[in-house]
C-alpha cells in the first residue's frame, strides 16, 4: 500500500490483492477498504505496456495481465481461463494477472452469440480459440521484437515462463523487458497454435485459485459493495404477478430509529435507511393496499391444464429426417409424456445492487452475468446516456440464469432516483423467491416405435415457454426456440425416422427464465426416461438397449462402458435399490451419469452413490470439471427431490428454503467423477451434472420400484410401498 493510500484510508484501483495463491498467481480481485471498484482501466489506456489486443497487458515488469471476458460465479473461470492465455503465450503463470472487462459486446462479446454474456456453459469453450490465438499472435511479436535486438531470425527464439529464448547463444529476454520494443512490432497473421502434447498448464488438476480467499473471508461479492455515505434498501413488491401499488401508510416506519425515506412507485414500495435493520424493519412496518389486478386469478392448476392441451397440438417443426408417419407405423408404437415444473434459482447471494446516480452520471456495484445490458437497461432508466453509466463487476454468489437479467438493477436506479447518495438495495429472501424469473413448466410428448429391439420411429413435442423470444430474439425463428429443443434435435441415438417440434405455451403473468441447463435439462429428462421404459418393453438392459443405437457414436460409448464399470452396473442389489442410466450430449459434452439410490416404504428415497463419466474434450483443468459436475449434479438432484414453483391467487406459494428445499451435506452421497482423457476442443461443463441428475436418479427408482414416474419432484406417495407402474 502506498503512503496515500495509508493515509487516505482508501487503496486505489491498482492496489490488488497479491499472494503465492496455488502456484503464484496473482488474482486481480481488487478489494479496496470500501469495498469499491474503481472503473476498469479501459483497454486504449496502455502506457507503459505491451497491448497487442484488448485481452492482453505486459508491463515492463513483467506481468501479465488478461482482460476477462466473463465472470466468475462459481464456475472456475478465473482460473481455467487464465491457463488458457498463460498456456499459449508461454506466460509464466504466477505472474499472470486478472481484469474485468468493461461493458462492451464489441470486443468483449462472446463469440458463441455475439455479446457479453456468461452462460450456456461457454466460457471456456467459446474463448478456447480466440484467447490462444490472440495469445499465439502476442508470443509471436515479443519474439520478433527479441530477434530484431539479436539479429537472429525468429524460428532459432522459443518461448518458455515469460521470456524468449535463443538456445544457439544462451541468450534471453523477459517478457517485460521487451514489452516496449513488442509494441512495435505488427502483429503477425496464422500464427500456429501449440500442439497439445507440448501443454505444460492444460490439463493439470490446478486448484481454484479464487478458493483461499472465498473461504477466508476477503473476496467482494456484489452484496459487500460498501460506499462511503451509503444507505442501505429493500422493497417489496405486489404478491401478484403485475400488481400496482395502491396506497401507503408509513405513519409507524417512520417512527423506526435508522428509517431515511420511504420510496413509493407505480410497482413497488423502497425503504431507506442507515443501515439494512433499519430498513428491513421499515418495511415491515409499512402498511401497504396492492391493487392486484386481473392476474389474482392465476393458479397452477390452470396454467397445467392449458400447458397439457396446447401440447397435444402441433407444433412447430424443429428437425425431421426420414418417414416419420412410416416409422411410428413400424412395429409397436409407444406414447408417454413427461412434465417439468417451473423452478427458482435460489442463489446463496440474493439479488442485490449498490449504485450512486449522480445528475450526469451512474454508477453501479454489482455481480452480474451480462454487463453490457445491465448498463443500457440501467441508462434507460436513469436517462442517461451509455457512455455514461459504469458497472463495476463483482463475484457472483451463484447465477444460475438468474443474473442474466437486469431487473435488480433497474429497481435500484429507480429507487435511486429518490435518495441523496449512493443506495444498496437488496432483495430479502422472501423477495428473491417470490419475484424471480422463474425456469420454465414443459410437458414434453413422445411417441416412439420398436421393431427388432431399437428405435424406429420417433416424434418428440416439447411444450412451454420461450425463454430466447423475450431474451434473444435470434434465436426464436420459425417458432422454434433453440433453447428449448436443445438436446432433442440433436440427440445422439441413431434412430431412422425422428421428428422435433415445438409448441410454445407462454404461462399468464409468469416471468420465466434460464436456469442452469433450461432446454436440456428438460429434454435430456424426458428422452432418457423414455428410454429406460422403452428398454424395458424392448426386454433389454437399459445400457444395452442404449449401446445398439449408438453404433457410430464412438465417444458416448466410451463414457457408457467407463461408468458402467466404475458404478458396477449389472451387480447384485438388494430389494428397493436400483440404479439408473442417464446419456447426454449436452453443451458439446458427451456424459453418461449412474445414480443407485434406494426407495423406503415410505417413499422417501436416499441418495446411496453417483458415477460419472465424461468426455469433455480437452480439459483444460480436471479438478474444475470435477468440481462443476459435482456441483451440477447436486443441484439437479435436488430439483429432481424437491424443486417446484406453484402459484395460487396469482401469488408464488414458495419463500425460502422451508419451502424450498434444498439437499442436504447428510444427504449427498459419494460423488465418483471420471474425467476422459481426449483431443477434441473442449466442451460445457457447467450445467451438464444438472440435466443428468434427474433423469438417472428417476431410472433408479424405476429401477428400484417399478414405478415409471413422469414428473417432477419425485411423487412419495406413488413410490411408497410396494406399488407398481
Amino acid at each position: 500500500m502506498t503512503t496515500a493510500e495509508k493515509i487516505s484510508g482508501h487503496i486505489s484501483r491498482r492496489h490488488v490483492l497479491t499472494g503465492s495463491l496455488a502456484g503464484g498467481f496473482l488474482l486481480a480481485f481488487h478489494l479496496p477498504l470500501r469495498a469499491t471498484n474503481e472503473p476498469v482501466q479501459p483497454p486504449d489506456v496502455t502506457e507503459g505496456k505491451f497491448a497487442p489486443n484488448a485481452f492482453i497487458r505486459i508491463d515492463t515488469a513483467g506481468k501479465t495481465t488478461l482482460i476477462m471476458p466473463q465472470v466468475e460465479m462459481g464456475q472456475g473461470t478465473y482460473t481455467s481461463i487464465p491457463m488458457i492465455l498463460a498456456e499459449e503465450l508461454d506466460a509464466d503463470f504466477s505472474q499472470v494477472m486478472l481484469e474485468h472487462a468493461p461493458p462492451s459486446d464489441k470486443i468483449y462479446g462472446n463469440p458463441m452469440f455475439g455479446i457479453q454474456a456468461t452462460g450456456n456453459s461457454n466460457s471456456v469453450r467459446a474463448w478456447w480459440t480466440p484467447l490462444r490465438t490472440t495469445a499465439a499472435s502476442a508470443r509471436a511479436m515479443l519474439v520478433q521484437a527479441a530477434a530484431k535486438q539479436w539479429q537472429v531470425d525468429p524460428s532459432s527464439c522459443t518461448t518458455a515462463s515469460s521470456e524468449v529464448i535463443h538456445a544457439a547463444s544462451g541468450r534471453r529476454l523477459s517478457y517485460g523487458a521487451l514489452a516496449l520494443a513488442a509494441s512495435s512490432e505488427v502483429p503477425p497473421k496464422n500464427v500456429p497454435l501449440k500442439d497439445p502434447k507440448d501443454f505444460v498448464l492444460i490439463g493439470k488438476p490446478l486448484k481454484r485459485l479464487d478458493t483461499p480467499d472465498k473461504v477466508n473471508g476477503k473476496v467482494i461479492y456484489g452484496i459487500d459493495a460498501m460506499l462511503p455515505g451509503m444507505k442501505f434498501a429493500t422493497l417489496a413488491r405486489c404478491p401478484v404477478f403485475g400488481g400496482k401499488v395502491a396506497k401507503v401508510d408509513d405513519s409507524a416506519a417512520r417512527k423506526i430509529l435508522g428509517v431515511q425515506k420511504i420510496v413509493v412507485l407505480d410497482d413497488l414500495v423502497a425503504v431507506v435507511g442507515d443501515h439494512m435493520w433499519a430498513a428491513k424493519k421499515g418495511l415491515e412496518a409499512l402498511v401497504i393496499d396492492w391493487d392486484e389486478g386481473p392476474n389474482a386469478r392465476i393458479n397452477s392448476k390452470d396454467i397445467w391444464q392449458d400447458l397439457r392441451a396446447a401440447s397435444e397440438k402441433d407444433g412447430a417443426v424443429a428437425k425431421t429426417r426420414g418417414d416419420i408417419a412410416k416409422g411410428l407405423a413400424t412395429g409397436e408404437k409407444f406414447e408417454a409424456s413427461y412434465e417439468l415444473p417451473f423452478l427458482a434459482h435460489a442463489t446463496m447471494e440474493p439479488v442485490n445492487a449498490t449504485v450512486h446516480l449522480k445528475p450526469d452520471s451512474l454508477e453501479i456495484w454489482t455481480g452480474t452475468q451480462v454487463m453490457t445490458r445491465v448498463q443500457s437497461e440501467a441508462a434507460k432508466a436513469a436517462g442517461l446516456p451509455v457512455d455514461k453509466v459504469i458497472v463495476n463487476q463483482h463475484l457472483l454468489g451463484g447465477g444460475f440464469g438468474r443474473k442474466l437479467e437486469p431487473d435488480m438493477v433497474v429497481a435500484a436506479v429507480r429507487i435511486a432516483k429518490q435518495v441523496d447518495g449512493p443506495v444498496k438495495v437488496l432483495w430479502t429472501r422472501e423477495e428473491d423467491m417470490q419475484h424471480d424469473v422463474y425456469r420454465p413448466a414443459y410437458r414434453d410428448t413422445i411417441a416412439a416405435s420398436l421393431s427388432g429391439g431399437k428405435i424406429v420411429g420417433w416424434k418428440y413435442r416439447v411444450s412451454g415457454s420461450s425463454v430466447m423470444a423475450r431474451w434473444f430474439p435470434p434465436g426464436f425463428q420459425k417458432g422454434v426456440d433453440i433453447d428449448g429443443v436443445d438436446s432433442a434435435i440433436d440427440m445422439p441415438y441413431e434412430i431412422p425416422n425422428f421428428h422435433v417440434e415445438f409448441q410454445r405455451v407462454e404461462p399468464p403473468a409468469v416471468p420465466t427464465g434460464f436456469w442452469r441447463g433450461v432446454g436440456p435439462n428438460n429434454n435430456v429428462f424426458a428422452i432418457e426416461c423414455f428410454m429406460d421404459e422403452l428398454a424395458r418393453k424392448a426386454g433389454k438392459d437399459p445400457i444395452a438397449f442404449r449401446r445398439d443405437m449408438l453404433t457410430t457414436q464412438p465417444r458416448f460409448l466410451a463414457a457408457i462402458d467407463l461408468v458402467a464399470e466404475k458404478s458396477n452396473w449389472g451387480q447384485p442389489l438388494p430389494p428397493r435399490v436400483g440404479r439408473g442410466i442417464c446419456v447426454q450430449p449436452s453443451f458439446a459434452s458427451f456424459i453418461a451419469t449412474v445414480v443407485e439410490a434406494e426407495v423406503d416404504e415410505q417413499g422417501e428415497v436416499r441418495l446411496r452413490r453417483i458415477t460419472s463419466a465424461v468426455d469433455t474434450g480437452i480439459a483444460v483443468n480436471p479438478d474444475t470439471v470435477r468440481a462443476q459436475l459435482e456441483g451440477g449434479l447436486i443441484f439437479g438432484l435436488t430439483a429432481a427431490l424437491y424443486g417446484e414453483i406453484t402459484i395460487d391467487k396469482g401469488r408464488v406459494q414458495q419463500s425460502n428454503f422451508n419451502d424450498y428445499r434444498m439437499l442436504r451435506i447428510n444427504q449427498t452421497p459419494k460423488i465418483d467423477i471420471h474425467v476422459m482423457k481426449s483431443g477434441e476442443a473442449p466442451g460445457g461443463i457447467g450445467e451438464t451434472g444438472a440435466a443428468a441428475g434427474p433423469p438417472a436418479l428417476r431410472n433408479a427408482i424405476y429401477a428400484a420400484t417399478g414405478v415409471a414416474l413422469r414428473r417432477l419432484p419425485i411423487d412419495r406417495a406413488l413410490i411408497a410401498g410396494g406399488k407398481k407402474a
